[in-house]
Parts: structure tokens; C-alpha cells; sequence
């Protein structure tokens, strides 16, 4: 029998979704104490966030620090040193505004902020027996889902392996959805981020572990970003912004319960060898996915994805991808370390809820397709 809820539920405390909510910040988090870190990107400065937040913050009497982190993802140093930083500063809080690596590292550093072991200890699987302090999650893309979810993806440099750290006292106490944050991306952080959400929903609705909850929240992010990511992308318009953001914190809702896929199984492993924005991987890795999983999803579940959407699945997505111009950055390139994407990916959690049962064959067709 298909299950209705899943065993347990992992929501943010309370979710502002507001145009202009950002000028709220300093209200919503002065309730968890007069002294915070606020993490943020380098697009933070440049775009005037970083001012108008320390004004607000200054006016409402409470004392902020900014850390600035550098691109890519997450690291179990950045962790460390985010926590050293807020302990010296006696912080009461953290704040995260800015893309899923962002939001990531400001959720790790707040949950294991009174962690008696090193990250890495989490990391591998131990368990946390101490609470963290309050994380306060803004996103400033729409794709990871990080603000709706209880796990941190980061990488280990010298393993080269990207693993979550994952515990339901990690969960925002607040998420500020403001779609104003939106306007501006650049044209491929919102196109491969939107992708990155957009899989994240169809992987969540296929899942061996889909419940009536998940994947009802997974359907709605499906519908949303599939109308809603092209427009944002031409124009920008507040209604499609709006509900980009949406469809990205619904997606993340639904994999939060539900687990992933094989996509995001491949796409860890490769992202740390090579480089390549993780939306990007996800984004090539879609319709091949989709063909292998096919029988398993079962034509109902296709066919209720493709009314989702408004036409043919596949077609749908090979259409988005032509007219996005996505195409594979790894054509033409030699396959690095191929033993070791393998592996990864066959023990990989995400790989584990996968509808269809993974083998090193089916690895090996989507290496094939994406290559």
C-alpha cells in the first residue's frame, strides 16, 4: 500500500514568503538574541544587500558580523572556521543569505556550533548529541531547496567526495522567501539552479520513498518551475519569480522526505572532479535518467509528470534544454577516475532511493549519454 506521510516530518518553524521580506530580517531574527554571524557569497556586496542588512541591523540595536565565504562548494574546513569565528564573537545566531553552498555552510556551522567533535565526525556518520543555534535561512537562487531541508552537503578536499551531514535540529527556524532576491542572477546561475530544483522534484516524486506527502509537494514544484523558469529567465517578472522561489522550497520539502535519485547519486562524484555547477550536471543527466527509469516510475506517474507540465515529459525537457542552449560541458573530454564515480554513486543514499534498482551497467549508460 502506497504510504500516505512519511514517519517523520522535517519543516522550517515558520516560512515568510513576502516581496520585500528581506526588510524584515532584522526583526525575524532579533527573537534568538542580540548577536549573530550572517553568511553570504561575494554577490552579496556587490548588489547592496550587505549595506541595507547592517543598517536595518544597527537600527534594531543588534550586533552583526559578516563572513564572506569564496565560490564553490562547502568545505569541513569552512565549517570550522565559521564556528571558531562565531564562538569568538559569541554569536547567538547565523544567518545564511545567498545559493545552496551558502545556505549550507551557515545550516552546518549553526547545527554543530556546540559539537563536541570535528565536522568530519558527522560527517562519517556520527552521532550529534548536542543542539546548535538558531539558523535563519534567505535564498538568493532558486534550486537547492537548502532552506527547506535538515541536511548540509559538503565536501571532504582530501577524500574528493561530497557527503551530507544531515539531523533535524540542523532545519531553519526561519526561511525568508523574497523573490526581489531573484532579480538580477545572472542568466546561468537561475538557469541551472531552477534545473537543479526541477530534478530535485521529479527525482522526490519517483522515489522508492515517496509518500502521498512528498510527492504532492514534489508535483506543485514540478508545475511551478516547469511554467515558471522560462519567463523568469526573459523577463523577470514578479509572478514568475515568485513562483520559481516556490516551486525551488517545494522541491527541497519534497526530497527532504523522500530521498533522491540516482542523478544527484552521479552528479556528487562528478561535480568535485571536475568542477561543474551542480544544476549544469543534474540538467544533462535529466532525460537519460528518465529513459532508465521508466519502467519502474510506471506510466501513471509519467503520465501525471507530463500533465504536470503541459506535454510529454521527455519532450518537454529536451525542449527546455534547446532553448536554454544546456548542452554537456563533458563532450569531447576524457573520463577521469571512472572507478571511483562508479563506486561513489553506487553507494550513494541518493542512488538508494532510486525507483529502479542501480547497477554498474546503468552508471555506465548514463557516463555514456553524458560524455
Amino acid at each position: 500500500m502506497h504510504p500516505i506521510f512519511p514517519q517523520e516530518t522535517f519543516l522550517p518553524a515558520k516560512i515568510l514568503f513576502k516581496k520585500g521580506g528581506l526588510s524584515d530580517l532584522a526583526k525575524e531574527t532579533a527573537e534568538f538574541g542580540a548577536r549573530g554571524l550572517v553568511i553570504h557569497g561575494a554577490s552579496f556586496e556587490k548588489n547592496g544587500f550587505k549595506e541595507k542588512i547592517a543598517d536595518d541591523f544597527k537600527k534594531t540595536g543588534l550586533f552583526a558580523e559578516f563572513f564572506c565565504r569564496t565560490q564553490g562548494e562547502p568545505t569541513l574546513g569552512e565549517i570550522s572556521a565559521v564556528i571558531e569565528k562565531g564562538r569568538v564573537l559569541k554569536i547567538d545566531w547565523i544567518l545564511g543569505i545567498g545559493g545552496g553552498s551558502v545556505l549550507d555552510l551557515a545550516k552546518a556551522a549553526a547545527g554543530l556550533f556546540h559539537a563536541k567533535e570535528k565536522p568530519v565526525f558527522y560527517q562519517e556518520g556520527g552521532a550529534l548529541g548536542e543542539r546548535g543555534i538558531p539558523f535563519i535561512a534567505v535564498p538568493t537562487t532558486a534550486g537547492s531547496g537548502s532552506e527547506a531541508s535538515p541536511n548540509s552537503v559538503i565536501i571532504h578536499p582530501e577524500k574528493k567526495v561530497k557527503l551530507s551531514i544531515r539531523h533535524q535540529d540542523f532545519l531553519a527556524r526561519k526561511v525568508i522567501l523574497d523573490p526581489d532576491l531573484l532579480k538580477g542572477l545572472p542568466f546561468a546561475v537561475m538557469c541551472y539552479s531552477g534545473m537543479d530544483a526541477w530534478v530535485q522534484a521529479y527525482e522526490s516524486f519517483i522515489s522508492k520513498h515517496a509518500t502521498w506527502f512528498s510527492e504532492n509537494f514534489a508535483l506543485k514544484a514540478i508545475q511551478l518551475i516547469s511554467r515558471h523558469l522560462t519567463p523568469a529567465l526573459n523577463a523577470g517578472r514578479d509572478e514568475d519569480l515568485g513562483g520559481l522561489m516556490l516551486g525551488s522550497f517545494f522541491s527541497g520539502i519534497a526530497f527532504s522526505h523522500s530521498r533522491l535519485g540516482v542523478i544527484h547519486g552521479l552528479a556528487h562524484p562528478l561535480g568535485v572532479l571536475y568542477n561543474v555547477p551542480h544544476g549544469l550536471i543534474c540538467s544533462i543527466c535529466f532525460a537519460p535518467s528518465i529513459k532508465l527509469n521508466l519502467e519502474a516510475m510506471g506510466n501513471q506517474k509519467y503520465a501525471i509528470m507530463s500533465q504536470a507540465v503541459g506535454m510529454d515529459l521527455l519532450q518537454k525537457v529536451h525542449e527546455l534544454q534547446k532553448t536554454l542552449k544546456i548542452i554537456s560541458p563533458f563532450k569531447g573530454k576524457p573520463l577521469l577516475e571512472k572507478e571511483k564515480i562508479i563506486a561513489e554513486t553506487l553507494k550513494s543514499g541518493s542512488t538508494a532511493a532510486n525507483p529502479k534498482p542501480i547497477t554498474r551497467d546503468d552508471v555506465e549508460y548514463l557516463l555514456r549519454e553524458i560524455f
